[in-house]
Formats: structure tokens, sequence, C-alpha cells
């Protein structure tokens, strides 16, 4: 009796199993052969800001809002500025690379619509901490012409109108949005290490330093010349690294010097083999590290010197920590006095 009653158990069981078995593969059949959403739209192939073209001659203003930073480039009688760095001077290829990508941004394929994934293509809505940048554009009365959430995913870029959820990738491509730095002309001196001749240090302390190496000599050869040749180096790697900052100037941000608050901590002036002297003064401010250049005029120099000042004059540049101490060391972290003889 209990070895027909489990037979008959197995038999059943054996019955679901292959019923189960056969409800599976009727579900995976459906969904491998099922069609995949459909990515085609009414807006694919069309331009995403089809009115820019005609328009682009009365947009005064282009404000680009992040979940913790807005800035904005205008429009204003000395060209294209940004209002957050002091007025300085915006790029003119950037500014041509907006406008060619804004004219020639075409829909491709829709992406999601979920507004909880937002953020996996870049589009998270600002105003909630997502990685979307709200871009806006503004007429010469104030009045906002048009807006789009932008954001890149890898190489590609997205976008969706602000409020709505439903999302595009985009045929084309626009500069570097995420900071203002990359659209600030902030390329204002290129010197090679070894054009670099000497550099005279005017430290925290007021304790001076003269460094020069000879021409044709290794760039880590500084060494202390006249009138200090009493002291000898501590560091040749300290010294030579002081001695060409200047070939390694990357400035993050702007402002006009006039607001600089502090006062000059230190005094970095770099000498080249050709006569070029670049004199930075270095400053550390409630907003960071900053340092102002000015370059003498002299000899083959000159242009140079003239180039410099015509893009620096004015103007003060903030640096990283790491980049700005390289201008300020205490002297006495570079030399030590020669011990006298006995």
């Amino acid at each position: 009796m209990s070895k027909a009653h489990d037979q008959a158990r197995w038999s059943t069981l054996r019955g679901l199993l292959i019923a189960a078995g056969l409800i599976w593969v009727l579900v995976i059949g459906q969904a491998l052969t099922a069609p995949a959403p459909s990515t085609t739209h009414a807006l694919k192939g069309t331009l995403v800001l089809p009115d820019f073209a005609k328009d682009r001659a009365e947009i005064s203003q282009i404000r680009f809002t992040l979940a913790d930073a807005t800035y904005t480039l205008e429009r204003s009688r000395r060209g294209w500025i940004a209002p957050q760095s002091g007025g300085f001077p915006v790029r003119a290829d950037r500014l041509s690379d907006l406008v060619i990508g804004l004219e020639t941004l075409t829909y491709g394929d829709k992406r999601t619509s979920d507004p909880y994934k937002l953020d996996q293509i870049g589009l998270g809505e600002p105003s909630e901490g997502g990685n979307g940048v709200i871009m806006e554009l503004f007429g010469p009365d104030g009045g906002l012409n048009d807006a789009l959430v932008i954001g890149r995913k890898g190489e590609a870029l997205y976008v969706r109108q602000p409020g709505d959820s439903q999302t595009y990738r985009v045929t084309g491509d626009l500069p570097p949005f995420y900071s203002r730095r990359p659209w600030l002309d902030l390329d204002i001196l290129t010197i090679e290490p070894f054009t670099v001749a000497a550099v005279r240090l005017t430290d925290q302390t007021g304790e001076r330093l003269y460094l020069r190496r000879e021409p044709g000599a290794d760039t880590r050869s500084f060494l202390p010349a006249p009138p200090d040749t009493d002291r000898t180096l501590i560091s040749r790697l300290a010294a030579s690294t002081t001695a060409l900052a200047v070939t390694r100037i990357n400035p993050l941000d702007a402002k006009p010097a006039t607001a600089l608050t502090t006062a000059p901590v230190a005094r970095h002036i770099s000498e080249t083999f050709d006569g070029l002297e670049v004199d930075i003064s270095a400053y550390r401010e409630p907003d960071g590290t900053w340092i102002t250049l000015y370059a003498v005029e002299a000899g083959r120099s000159a242009r140079g010197a003239e180039t410099l000042n015509k893009k620096a004059d004015g103007w003060a540049f903030r640096l990283s920590e790491y980049d700005w101490q390289d201008f300020t060391p205490l002297v006495s972290s570079l030399v030590e006095p020669i011990e006298a003889a006995p």
C-alpha cells in the first residue's frame, strides 16, 4: 500500500515538473521572439534646436546649471566673457564649437523615460542632485529662448527637455560643459624647461635666493649664484622644481587683480637665456591660492613679453595648492650655509 502511494506521489510530482518546464520554455520563447522596444520616433533625424540658426546672433547669455554650481557665458562689448571669473574672456574656439554643435545637433534614438534611470545616462535632475546640466539660452531682452538638459555617458551625448523624463541620444557634439574652466582662455604662457636660465626668489619671511644654471646644462643643474655662493643645495630636485615652476603654470580660474584682498606672500622671477623675465607674485586669498604675472621686455624676447602682458596684465590666476607651493618655498628648505673649514 505504501509503495503504491509513493509511486502515485512521484507520478504527480513528475507531471508537475514537466508542466513547469513547458511553461518556462514558453516564457523564454516569448521573450526571445518579442520585438525590442522601438527607438523610432517622430523627432528622429530632426534638429534639437530648430530655431537656433536664425536666433544665434541675438543670444546674449548662456547659462549652465549643475547640481553644485552655476556659471554663465555672456556677450559684452569686449566679446564673450565669464562673469563668475570677473569678466575674463571666453575662448573663441570653444564658443565656435558650441555654436556649430547647437546648430547641427539632431535627435537620435529614444532612450529611457524612467525618471529613476536618468543619472545612468548623465541626465539626472540637477535641482535634485542629479548629474545632468541645464543649458539655457537667453535673448537680448533677457528672455529665455531655449533650454535643454544635456549630459554625457562615455562618448555619447544625451538630451531631454526640462521637466520631461523622456531622453534621447543625439547626433553631434558639444564642447566640455561640466565646469567653466574649459571655456576660459587660460593658455597664458608657454616656456620650455631648457630655456630657463635662473630664478630669483623672495619667500614669506623676506629671505632671498638666486639660482642659476649654465647654458646646455641639465635642467636639474641649478646652483646658488652670486650673492648666494656661500650656500649649498639641500636638494637638487627641490631647487629645479622651483626653478622650473614657470614652465608648468596651469591656471584653474581667473579674477581681476583689483579683486585681490591680501598682500603677496612670495615673489618668483624667472629668467630665460634669451632675456625674458617673468615676475610672479603669489597670494593666499580666502578663496584659494593665486598668482599675478608680468613680463619684462628684453632683446629677442620682447614679443613674448608683450604677448604675455596682453593676456595677463590686470588679472590674477588661481592655481592648485600643489602648483602654487612650487612658487612659494621657504629659502631655508632649498639651501643651507656652507660650513666654514676648521
